[in-house]
């Protein structure tokens, strides 16, 4: 259902399902449940293993928890309108809710990148300074680092909702995603919007572009530095850490960098593949995170079998 909306300043927005596929809304709705009730069962064990194991209390794995709640948080802003549109075929949300979900949406997506940030940089510590990893990996040092990661996101994003509401909106108000993304509330909205449009691209350079230079320069020296020393056990170890975290970086930045693509090329593009990729952008990483550590990481395999009895997934690692 579309809601026709004169131009107004208490506008109501139309949610998009899957276009030409609303017959089956019902059954796509399995998969993407399910999806959901994985990447929250996991990000959720994640941290009761981190809680809960004592050789798990380091700051990478505390960084690993932060980023597990971001994670838990991006889900549960996307899973109410994305899961009311298959389910009860809900498309409307009124300007109050549509700002909120936006602001959560924005802000811990930032905050993801900044923890991806402070991952790199525990990595970088424990292979170019192993010897002061100690002294500056401190608790105090996590707690700062992922306090930062929260402020910078909510201080940088806060003004956004602000922006949008100083707009009138005009025409049908559909937007292109199953949940409220500022780009695409922007292109709704009547007058000129050149400002706000360009404070987000501000953020953008800010938070996602310099997280990903940071990370970039950490590896591209975490890198130079195993090259000089040789890949020796201790080295080895770390190095399997770092491909972790790499892969989270992928499975963060590739969805995202899809999903900007796309959306600068939105007319060109097939509405189920727009729609199925911007569904991917907040799904994929609450999903993936999880895996990846169980794959990868030796501790969370140990914690795993010991709290649940789970076998080794990968031999020989």
């Amino acid at each position: 259902m579309l809601a026709l909306n004169n131009t107004s300043n208490w506008p109501t927005f139309s949610f998009i399902g899957i276009p030409g596929l609303e017959a089956a809304h019902m059954w796509i709705s399995i998969p993407f449940c399910l999806l959901y009730v994985v990447a929250l069962g996991g990000n959720i064990i994640l941290l009761m293993l981190v809680r809960a194991e004592q050789n798990l209390h380091e700051p990478q794995f505390y960084f690993l928890a932060m980023l597990a709640l971001t994670d838990l948080g991006l889900s549960l802003s996307t899973m109410p309108s994305v899961l009311a549109i298959f389910w009860f075929d809900l498309h409307d949300v009124s300007l109050d809710a549509c700002l909120t979900q936006m602001f959560f949406i924005h802000t811990l997506s930032t905050v993801e990148s900044g923890v991806l940030v402070a991952m790199a940089f525990d990595r970088l510590v424990a292979i170019c300074a192993p010897l002061n990893y100690t002294r500056i990996l401190t608790h105090l040092t996590v707690a700062c680092l992922s306090g930062a990661a929260f402020i910078r996101g909510a201080t940088l994003l806060a003004p956004l909702p602000f922006f949008l509401r100083t707009f009138p909106f005009c025409g049908d108000n559909t937007l292109s995603h199953s949940y409220c993304y500022y780009p695409d509330m922007l292109n709704l909205a009547c007058g000129d919007v050149t400002f706000s449009s360009l404070y987000g691209l501000v953020c953008v350079l800010c938070t996602f572009a310099v997280d990903a230079v940071f990370i970039l320069v950490s590896y591209v020296k975490i890198l130079g530095t195993v090259m000089k020393l040789g890949v020796h056990d201790h080295n080895w170890k770390s190095l399997q850490t770092c491909a972790c975290h790499l892969c989270t970086v992928f499975v963060f930045y590739l969805p995202l960098i899809s999903l900007a693509v796309l959306h600068r090329y939105s007319q060109e593009t097939s509405p189920v593949l727009y729609t199925t990729m911007s569904n991917a952008y907040l799904l994929v990483t609450p999903l993936l995170n999880p895996l990846v550590y169980s794959l990868k990481s030796r501790q969370i395999q140990a914690a795993l079998r010991k709290r649940f009895g789970v076998q080794r997934v990968v031999a020989g690692e």
